[in-house]
């Protein structure tokens, strides 16, 4: 058996039918205890989240303000999964895939409310004087400290995670989609290429990796601040740009909403053939692609989310856990819900082949956008997207990683991590990366296992702070 298959088969269990019914079934089971607040309470969290959005907003020492903590932790999950993961979703699931993503999102809001909830209650400071909290420390703070080793597994795979999921992968992807811009636009990259670890290399791919490690470097060695400041504002734009451009396209194929609604919805439950092939898709595959998807944009149940959170300066753990909740509806029920409807629409209207077997995920966005606004256009969209979208999750991740690292090896060894994190920016952007995706996957999937069993085991402390502040709210 190779690495690889190791590998696959370790990956088959973290985002298998086991773990996905654990992620969501937390969800339920915290929903069904909590009066589905997602739903019963959603005049209250909007109020709360979005309402606050436009107000100012200040923090102290080794604080960010309670919008910087959750544009960082949307920086995360708003990532290059939004766009290429999505339609990937549709291509492995048929349509129905997208039903279960709103199901696991659904359900979701409750977990991750739960998980921002307990980093708030059980952070603490460290040496520099930052509120540093997550799995790990109401793990250690909350279960007790003879839990603690299961905090450093959780790190242990989030350190490690990052280099992945966090980093690697989301440059080379933002590398890929700039570069198959300039050729949208008569370039020719490979023409311009250098041998680098025994493999052809555009140099425009190592430009652009030079020129996000510099960045990532400058915004993350003023630490989590710094990344709150930066996400604050890029979160908002990345967002308006990618939702005017996809409601713009909605719009304009309007007649075929109708249609694009009724395949999600008729293939939630059905087993049909596959769009463009013969083989037909299972009802557990419907379903796993679809959860698994959700599951992996929104982060909800995985533990990374509630580090950036654990930063507020907001002081009561319900008021910060309701940007969870919101946290979730936006990635999940808009901005992937965006992404699905723009490629179903193009399906519809034939901007995008029917057959869709062997598809990736970014020529199909690529195409759909380019139906309505030009292929030039539709490529730069999807570029720019994927490029912000891609950065913001490499800022993000780079806290996630040094939280995860300082809490085994002490504050003083970060900037260790950090030096390092910042070089694999670069090879990250040259190197194909397909053992490195499936690494990720395994590694970010695992963290969900010491963290849903911190969140369940520490579930009477989320309700009786919950009960308490709708008491008092009344």
């Amino acid at each position: 058996m190779t690495f690889a298959d190791i590998v696959g088969k370790v990956n088959g269990f973290a985002w298998g039918p086991i773990m996905l019914i654990l992620l969501v079934g937390t969800g339920v089971y915290l929903s069904i205890r909590l009066g589905f607040i997602q739903f019963t309470w959603i005049r209250y969290w909007m109020k709360n989240t979005f309402g606050k959005i436009f107000k100012k907003q200040e923090a102290g020492a080794g604080e960010v303000t309670p919008l910087q903590a959750v544009t960082t932790a949307l920086a995360a999950t708003v990532g290059t999964g939004n766009i290429a993961g999505v339609t990937g979703a549709i291509v492995a699931g048929g349509p129905g895939a997208v039903f279960w993503m709103w199901v696991s999102a659904l359900f979701g809001m409750v977990t991750k409310y739960a998980e921002v909830l307990l980093s708030v209650k059980y952070r603490e400071r460290n040496e520099h004087g930052d509120w540093v909290g997550g799995p790990m420390y109401y793990i250690k703070n909350g279960l007790g400290k003879s839990w603690s080793w299961l905090g450093t597994v959780f790190c242990v795979f989030g350190f490690l995670a990052a280099f992945g999921i966090g980093n690697m992968t989301q440059i080379n992807t933002i590398a890929s989609s700039i570069n198959t811009a300039i050729d949208a636009f008569g370039g020719n990259v490979e023409a311009h290429s250098v041998v680098l670890f025994g493999q052809t290399v555009p140099v425009s791919s190592i430009v652009i990796g030079a020129i996000a490690a510099v960045i990532v470097a400058l915004v993350t060695i003023g630490g989590m601040k710094r990344i709150g400041q930066v996400t604050e504002r890029l979160v908002p734009v990345m967002a308006v740009i990618y939702i005017v451009a996809s409601v713009t396209v909605l719009v304009v194929n309007i007649r075929y909403l109708g249609q694009a609604f009724g395949l999600i919805f008729g293939n939630a439950f059905t087993v049909q053939a596959a769009f463009g092939g013969a083989v037909g898709i299972a009802f557990k595959t419907i379903v796993q692609k679809g959860v698994a998807r959700g599951v992996f944009s929104n982060e909800a149940g995985l533990g990374s989310a509630p580090i950036a959170h654990a930063a507020s300066s907001e002081t009561d753990p319900v008021k910060q856990g309701l940007y969870g909740i919101f946290e979730v509806f936006m990635d999940t029920i808009v901005i992937c819900t965006l992404t699905a409807l723009v490629v179903l629409l193009g399906y519809c209207s034939g901007a995008i082949s029917p057959d869709w077997a062997g598809s990736g995920g970014t020529d199909l966005v690529s195409g759909a956008f380019g139906g309505v606004l030009g292929q030039k256009a539709g490529a730069l969209i999807v570029a720019v997207g994927i490029a912000l979208f891609a950065l913001s999750t490499l800022l993000s991740w780079s806290l996630y990683g040094v939280r995860c690292f300082e809490y085994i090896f002490g504050v003083k060894a970060s900037m260790l991590y950090k030096i390092v994190f910042v070089i694999a920016v670069v090879i990250g952007a040259t190197l194909k990366l397909s053992i490195v995706w499936d690494i990720a996957d395994t590694l970010n999937g695992l963290m969900a296992i010491p963290n849903l069993i911190a969140v369940l085991g520490l579930s009477g402390v989320v309700i009786k702070l919950t009960k308490d502040h709708i008491r008092s709210a009344r």
